[in-house]
């Protein structure tokens, strides 16, 4: 097993995170996402060009240079195509996702679950709260229409801060992990170490025109560090860390997976997105092992929002003075 040791735990408890490398092994666990998102790409380059939105499918390029490519030419970004999880509104009945059979095996991997139990326990739930993210160099990304950057560096945030008030005592543990090797230039994630100690800080709506953000004035951000990672090893965030991203400012993209786990029986922040037993002592039955069920359920989830009124989990009003 993959246990933490105590001076992990502490530093973990300390800080609030924890580099922990040579978790994900990658011939096994990453390179099949990566061969099974050339599919999706696949799919989305034969949507584009029969729209006439791009002018070539790009086909001979690797996926990096393939998806750069595609998102510069059609003038969008189209990362829920790649993602495995629901936008947070307008989801309609072809609102494209992918919940793949290889994603799914790294949502569940043992070694990346041993480390899930070290904090939260063996009574380990996977969070519906999870994405991946592609992002594209900044010099070719398309831009709004404000000249902004559509989808670049990620404003600073806490984990707890962008779900719903339900998940307000959940023991809600975030592991960020990248497809490739992430530094400074194409967008590691930054942190603030020892933030995690504080209470939830102010969010602030289309703050500065970066979306949903704490104003730096609120927490020290003369402490915040970046941590570069390797393909194959994770970052382990508490739900109150503050964090953000770095803009790639690279010539090569950073994608990464962002996924959440809790103890069973704990509430997800948002509910109206399935989730799963990983993994069980007390109940093994109740562990969900078949990738293809776990697709069934994303569906049907969108196919019956698509039909009702669909969920706000805007928790933040941007009223707090903070935000003037």
């Amino acid at each position: 097993m993959r246990t933490l040791n105590q001076k992990q735990l502490d530093h973990f408890e300390e800080f609030g995170f924890l580099k922990i490398d040579n978790i994900l092994d990658p011939e096994s666990v990453i390179d099949p996402i990566i061969q099974e998102y050339n599919i999706v790409l696949d799919n989305l380059a034969e949507k584009l060009y029969s729209e006439n939105s791009i002018t070539s499918k790009y086909d001979d390029l690797e996926f990096g240079e393939r998806v750069t490519k595609i998102y510069s030419d059609s003038g969008e970004v189209h990362n829920q195509f790649f993602d495995f999880s629901l936008p947070q509104s307008g989801i309609k009945h072809n609102t494209p996702f992918w919940a793949g059979p290889a994603v799914f095996r790294a949502l569940t991997d043992s070694n990346l679950l041993d480390v899930v139990e070290s904090i939260i326990g063996a009574e380990i739930y996977s969070n519906p709260v999870q994405h991946v993210r592609i992002k594209i160099p900044e010099k070719y990304c398309p831009r709004d229409e404000n000249g902004m950057v559509k989808f670049g560096a990620t404003p600073w945030h806490q984990d707890n801060g962008v779900v719903t008030e339900e998940a307000d005592d959940t023991d809600m543990l975030t592991v960020w992990f990248p497809l490739m090797d992430t530094d400074e230039q194409n967008g590691c994630l930054t942190i603030v170490p020892g933030s995690h100690k504080g209470e939830l800080l102010t969010h602030c709506p289309n703050y500065r025109n970066r979306g949903l953000e704490i104003p730096e004035n609120l927490f020290d951000i003369g402490n915040s560090m970046p941590v570069p990672i390797k393909k194959g090893s994770v970052l382990l965030l508490t739900k109150k860390t503050v964090h953000s991203a770095l803009p790639n400012i690279s010539n090569r993209i950073r994608w990464s997976f962002d996924l959440r786990y809790n103890p069973t029986g704990q509430k997800t922040g948002r509910s109206v997105f399935p989730g799963f037993v990983a993994r069980s002592e007390l109940d093994p039955n109740s562990i969900l092992d078949d990738p293809f069920i776990w697709n069934k359920l994303w569906t049907e989830t969108r196919d019956n929002l698509a039909k009702s009124e669909q969920f706000s989990f805007q928790r933040w009003d941007g009223n707090d003075i903070a935000c003037a």
